[in-house]
């Protein structure tokens, strides 16, 4: 599988003079509600964009409306980055569902810091909803769908409730069930945009490097993949990288990134 993006630099730090020209032309295919086709189009005219274009775009496209959601894991400091350089001030949501990571947490702050993020909103499970379904906090022993439903999928939507569009930070290099994402696509009414969906760990490498970036503690104990603590392991030499996630299962997603309405690609 091919995971390099064409358009990409790791060094850049502004977006090429042609690519504001685009940005109009997002912004006007998607003044009305976008529907599959439109936003299919859209997906194949993107891939020859590089990934800070396709952030650029995404927020001139829908300002005010959209925001990013980050788990603060293993690459997110590559997004965080992008955006912080396209807009600091676009909202970035965080699910804090309470078997997170303390240097999770530790991150999430240090990079706020870092990067001069100034809207970083935090979501966590509705407690009466926990008190019902998670009294003793350990429902992912039992069932981790309805684990990660219960402090992850519901907590987004509220989270998403203000929005019409948001960004994230997959790539199809992680495992066999992203090979595929497109840079945008339509999920349960909104436009969705992966602007890192082409790079695969050499650029995301680089780009660290390249602008003195961080990394997930965790990183430096072998984690190339990091959600909650009960459920996160190490991956093994030669497995995806997100093969440390649900160890022992045949689940490879936790439900947020489930497409309900998207167009065939």
């Amino acid at each position: 599988m091919d995971c390099t993006s064409p358009s990409f630099d790791p060094t850049a730090g502004d977006l090429p003079a042609e690519a504001d020209a685009r940005v109009e032309t997002v912004r006007n295919d998607l003044r009305r509600e976008p529907a599959g086709d439109d936003i299919a189009a859209l997906a194949r005219r993107l891939e020859g964009a590089g990934p800070l274009e396709v952030m650029a775009q995404a927020v001139a496209a829908h300002r005010g409306r959209i925001a990013a959601v980050s788990s603060f894991g293993t690459e997110s400091v590559v997004l965080l980055h992008m955006l912080a350089q396209v807009d600091p001030s676009v909202p970035v949501l965080f699910l804090d569902t309470g078997h997170l990571f303390t240097e999770t947490l530790d991150y999430r702050d240090a990079l706020i810091a870092r990067l001069g993020l100034t809207d970083v909103r935090t979501f966590r499970p509705d407690e009466a909803l926990r008190a019902a379904r998670d009294p003793d906090n350990d429902l992912w022993a039992s069932d981790t769908d309805a684990c990660c439903d219960l402090r992850k999928v519901e907590p987004l939507g509220r989270a998403l409730a203000p929005f019409d569009a948001w960004i994230n930070g997959r790539k199809r290099y992680q495992a066999a069930t992203r090979a595929a994402i497109p840079f945008v696509e339509q999920d349960d009414g909104r436009v969705k945009y992966n602007p890192l969906a082409a790079l695969g760990p050499e650029e995301i490498a680089a780009w660290m490097t390249a602008h003195d970036l961080p990394q997930h503690p965790l990183q430096h104990f072998g984690f190339s993949s990091i959600g909650c603590m009960p459920c996160t392991s190490r991956a093994k030499p030669g497995e995806d990288a997100r093969a440390g996630r649900w160890r022992g299962q045949a689940k490879t997603e936790c439900g947020i990134h489930v497409r309900k309405d998207s167009p065939t690609m």
